[in-house]
């Protein structure tokens, strides 16, 4: 061993002593695919000594590289040390030594969106329907409407034919100026589970009126029925009505009851980011485009839906204080906050007046 190398025992007990830890996957994107086995941030090698501030905001947190068992976290990691990082390691023998003798019995560092999501599933009976019923729901002019929760690039590429793109956080944002009545029947849908079962069940904990399911295996289930799917931009939101926002304002504070959630002001939340003791994520739930006109300096575009499904996509440092950031209407921030800190995360809200701020810049 060298002096930053740890072995698979050293990162099992890290994995489980409730301190801060980054853990970064360095192999290329498509050798990770669903970030299996561990589940820890993937940042590819080539782009590592660019964006590794990005997502590890403080040097000093305890940040373990692990590579493919080509060396390559090695000579990154005497780099890197080399240019601040007081507290590097690399995993001796990269992915393939952490799988020796099987994964079945490994810690991760993230929650599985899967396996955290069918548990939701099973405690909560979340209402299931198949493609080919879906499909004679709508062959038969049933008033149906299918809601794609991926992003809008995913939706562009292919969907269930009628359904609208409405990424998950923008459910109840978007859902009075979309579904037109409280007798249409809502079918949530996703390219596989995880984002359509929390879509649907995200409407009933809201306590929408609609009969709401999700739609068995999303999009692959219905190719697999053997239907075909739709591309482009065919429906999709626009600017919420006032009628749409008052319905996800009510809608939210339904979802969020019994959530004991933390609202905290700006000043708070530029304190604890600049708390050299404590790591602070500030993620902006809002969409891109959103955060692109404005948004808080530090702040982090990390669109909500993305978050409930694949947080380690975005948050490298395990233990870390998440502050979510959104308009003041706050839907998106509560669904999120909503799913988030069932899984350990440590949340807190800002909700800030943009269109005052984008007013006052004209």
């Amino acid at each position: 061993m060298t002096r930053y190398s740890i072995d698979k025992a050293t990162l099992i007990d890290w994995l489980g002593d409730g301190l801060e830890l980054a853990v970064l996957d360095i192999r290329p994107t498509e050798d990770v695919g669903y970030a299996s086995p561990l589940f820890a941030t993937n940042l590819p090698a080539a782009r590592l000594d660019a964006e590794l501030d990005h997502f590890v905001p403080r040097r000093v947190v305890r940040t373990v590289l692990v590579d493919g068992g080509d060396g390559a976290a090695e000579a990154a990691t005497t780099r890197l040390a080399q240019v601040g990082w007081t507290d590097i390691h690399f995993l001796e023998g990269g992915i393939p030594a952490w799988v020796d003798g099987g994964a079945g019995a490994l810690p991760t560092f993230d929650i599985p969106g899967v396996s955290f999501v069918t548990k939701v599933r099973e405690e909560r009976q979340t209402p299931v329907i198949a493609a080919v019923e879906l499909k004679a729901l709508s062959d038969r002019g049933e008033d149906v409407i299918v809601l794609d929760t991926r992003t809008l690039s995913e939706y562009e590429k292919a969907h269930v034919p009628g359904a609208f793109g409405v990424p998950g956080a923008e459910l109840l944002l978007r859902f009075a100026d979309i579904v037109p009545s409280a007798e249409t029947k809502v079918v949530v849908s996703c390219a596989g589970l995880p984002r359509a079962i929390l879509g649907a069940q995200t409407l009933i904990d809201a306590g929408v009126a609609n009969a709401v399911s999700y739609l068995d295996d999303g999009t692959r289930g219905w190719t697999d029925a053997g239907f075909q799917l739709e591309t482009g931009r065919t429906a999709t939101y626009g600017e919420p009505t006032d009628d749409s926002r008052r319905f996800a304002r009510e809608r939210g504070e339904s979802l969020s009851a019994k959530d004991g959630l933390t609202f905290i002001d700006r000043q708070t939340a530029e304190r604890w980011n600049a708390n050299p003791e404590r790591t602070t994520y500030l993620l902006d739930v809002r969409t891109p485009e959103e955060f692109e006109r404005s948004h808080l300096p530090g702040s982090i575009s990390s669109e909500g839906g993305q978050l409930l499904g694949v947080s380690y996509r975005t948050i490298a440092v395990r233990g870390a204080r998440v502050v979510l950031v959104d308009d003041l209407l706050g839907s998106r921030a509560r669904i999120v906050a909503h799913w988030l800190a069932r899984r350990g995360f440590e949340i807190a809200i800002l909700l800030h007046d943009f269109e005052a701020e984008q007013r006052a810049a004209a």
